[in-house]
């Protein structure tokens, strides 16, 4: 096992400030973790929701999804945007095999947070697609998603939603029977992938949990569907990944307090990578490369359009055409891949009865230090180091006239880098300190919930030629749910969010191979301010129950990616601002056919578009996923569980400038599992089939969606024990 290094006295000082919160909490009970004579409570069952309240998923305000169990067993996939891309109103960004991350309601990036257990998840992947999140499904137990921009305590930011990863790594109870733990392995086609994955809890004496957990996945090129003009595999779909973690947790009767390490390291390809754009650089507005200027090539946009639709009108397979020439070039020269390597030390912690007049204190900090490579042959091109650490302590206080609620301070601090040919941002750090408060009060049958969050941020640049930026920003959120009848539920929300500009969109300046761009900041970027209405009707019993949600968020000083030229596929993107709105419907409705048989219909919509953008080419903004709609069979028997579903996925023709339309396709999908008992451990046996048709597909929301078309026919089959 590799040691953990604190990254000298930087990280030293972190650690101190980690410890000394934690000593601040055990300060607020000397007796807090000794037992006490006749007093026999004991925490429920953590689940660290991103509601702040431990609220269940049928009293949210915010439209949320929850996936555990035999669920989240079958729609896993090999990383977190494939596992959770099924769920309405979720997308991911498709990356190939190693990286792909969430997307929601047609928002991705730094507007979606990723938490690990309430704690955001410091990796590199919030920067660009091709970076992968540090996380592993198959350690995970359950996963939380809220969509919409109310989840205030978590960020500002969080314009599109939040994703909550639930983990075992720091034991918040002692083990019923002293242990508990489980063993899974798992093989896949298609890729020729193999993977598997363990954990262990046991009891240390009366108060002491130790937790142990590791896994490894190994897969190669993955196989496309029928007809793909550029073979039958994605070069530079392998992926490599090992995961470790420990934990050791102190356990008593009013909380817990507990410590962990985990490490990943990941090998994955970069697919649709190219060299043919080196040395490409700016000049004003246009594109210069060494081939020729490129002014000129693109500004036809509405005759290629044109032109790439006909293509289109014939075959699915004629969609990628264009891309024969790169995929020799990288043949040729060999994929350039990723070698990542993430080592992180949680501390978390949960009181009951802290202080007078609070009903409990939880405490989640960490430290991280990401580093990856990106390598072309034997040789490291481009270098990304991610140094962050952050701490949040949250106090639940007692109802006050009628209204409970959570108070909390959460601080951070980033220092990242990218060093080598790539190196397209400067080194920065950025600081960020918030404060926030979430509170609800029921009025009958109506619950009604409010949160504000202030959040500051400084980020540091080290360059010459731009200049540090401070921002600040405030958020609040008012909604409320009324039970109007049994098993019925109307709900919504009103959020006004801020998001601070990161340091990405303030500095980026060169090359960015793997995405096929030219990025350039813009350090005078503004705040965005959004205002977003949610609406949310439910029933939850009966024999028809269904969720159905609205939404329309207009933002002020919208951050994006403008496309001001394009070479051959290189486009010289701008970061700029300007107003946007963004509409959309998704839900689900289902009915059950019996005891043992049920059907659901789900679905998702959602459109971006820019406002007053006359003179532009396009208002309608890149990568917006296309509408869905699909059906889904349930069944159960005894130990059998199983379902079949197909949906649709439209085309997408309403694209931005430079970018190409997408054509829709049809999924069909199964998945079946059986529970049992062998020598007295529960036992599951699992098999899930994807793309039974073999279609050729390819995702909208993608940056090399014609370079790496989505999975063909693959079949997954599993085997879990658990003891």
């Amino acid at each position: 096992m590799t040691c953990f290094s604190l990254g000298g006295a930087s990280g030293a000082a972190a650690l101190l400030r980690l410890s000394a919160v934690s000593t601040a909490i055990a300060a607020l009970s000397s007796t807090a973790w000794a037992q006490t004579p006749g007093d026999t409570r004991a925490l429920p069952p953590v689940t660290v929701s991103a509601s702040g309240l431990e609220l269940g998923e049928n009293d949210m305000v915010t439209p949320s999804s929850v996936l555990e169990g035999e669920d989240l067993v079958l729609r896993r996939g090999a990383n977190l945007g494939d596992t959770l891309e099924g769920e309405p109103g979720v997308r991911a960004t498709h990356f190939g095999a190693g990286a792909s991350r969430p997307i929601i309601r047609g928002m991705d990036g730094p507007r979606v947070k990723v938490l690990g257990d309430g704690a955001e998840i410091q990796d590199a992947s919030t920067i660009s697609p091709d970076h992968a999140v540090v996380s592993e499904p198959l350690l995970t137990r359950q996963i939380e998603v809220l969509r919409g921009p109310s989840a205030l305590l978590y960020g500002g930011g969080a314009v599109g939603g939040v994703v909550n990863v639930l983990d075992r790594r720091v034991p918040t109870r002692r083990p019923d029977n002293g242990f508990e733990g489980s063993v899974e392995l798992q093989g896949r086609s298609g890729a020729r992938e193999a993977a598997g994955a363990f954990d262990l809890t046991t009891a240390l004496g009366d108060h002491l949990v130790l937790h142990l957990e590791g896994s490894r996945r190994e897969a190669h090129d993955y196989r496309v569907g029928r007809h793909w003009s550029g073979g039958t595999r994605v070069p530079g779909s392998d992926n490599a990944t090992e995961n470790f973690g420990a934990g050791l947790s102190w356990v008593g009767p009013r909380g817990y307090l507990g410590l962990a390490y985990s490490l990943q390291s990941s090998r994955y390809g970069l697919p649709g990578h190219s060299h043919a754009f080196e040395g490409c650089h700016p000049h004003g507005s246009h594109l210069h490369c060494p081939e020729g200027d490129a002014h000129g090539h693109d500004h036809d946009h509405g005759d290629e359009q044109e032109a790439h639709e006909e293509d289109h009108e014939h075959e699915d397979h004629d969609h990628a055409e264009g891309d024969d020439h790169d995929h020799e070039h990288e043949h040729e020269h060999g994929t350039p891949w990723v070698k990542l390597r993430s080592e992180r030390v949680d501390l978390r912690g949960e009181l009951l009865d802290p202080l007078p007049g609070f009903a409990r204190a939880r405490l989640r900090a960490a430290i991280t230090r990401y580093r990856h490579h990106e390598i072309e042959g034997q040789e490291i091109s481009t270098t990304f180091r991610n140094r962050a650490h952050d701490a949040r302590l949250e106090l639940e206080h007692l109802p006050i006239a009628g209204w409970r609620g959570v108070l909390g301070v959460q601080t951070s601090q980033r220092r990242f880098s990218a060093l080598g040919e790539e190196a397209y941002v400067a080194p920065t750090r950025t600081n960020r300190t918030a404060l926030f408060a979430l509170e609800e009060r029921r009025f009958g049958d109506v619950r009604v919930e409010a949160s504000l969050r202030h959040e500051w941020q400084r980020i540091d640049v080290d360059s010459l030629t731009q200049r540090d930026a401070s921002h600040r920003g405030t958020s609040f959120s008012l909604g409320a749910q009324w039970r109007f009848a049994p098993g019925w539920s109307l709900g919504g929300s009103f959020t006004r969010s801020q998001r601070l500009p990161t340091a990405e969109e303030l500095y980026a300046d060169g090359l960015h191979l793997a995405t096929r761009t030219y990025e350039v900041g813009n350090d005078r970027l503004r705040k965005e301010t959004s205002r977003n209405i949610d609406v949310t009707l439910a029933r939850t019993a009966g024999d028809t129950t269904f969720s159905v949600s609205g939404f329309h968020n207009r933002v002020k000083n919208y951050i994006y990616a403008d496309t001001l030229d394009a070479y051959e596929g290189l486009q010289l993107i701008e970061y700029a601002q300007r107003d946007a709105t963004f509409t959309g419907l998704e839900g689900s409705v289902k009915q059950k056919l019996g005891e043992h048989l049920s059907v659901t219909v789900f679905g998702d919509h959602v459109r971006g578009r820019l406002d007053n953008a006359s003179g532009l080419a396009s208002r309608n903004l890149p990568r917006i996923p296309a509408q869905r709609l699909g059906v889904r069979l349930n069944a159960s028997y005894q130990g059998w569980s199983g379902w079949v579903e197909a949906y649709r996925m439209a085309s997408q023709r309403r694209i931005a400038a430079y970018e190409t339309w997408t054509p829709g396709y049809t999924m069909l999908n199964l998945g079946l599992a059986y529970s049992t008992r062998i020598d007295r451990l529960d036992t599951q046996f699992y098999l899930r089939a994807d793309n039974l048709t073999d279609r050729l597909a390819f995702a909208h929301t993608s940056f090399i969606k014609d370079a790496a078309p989505l999975r063909g026919r693959t079949v997954t089959v599993g085997m879990r024990v658990s003891f």
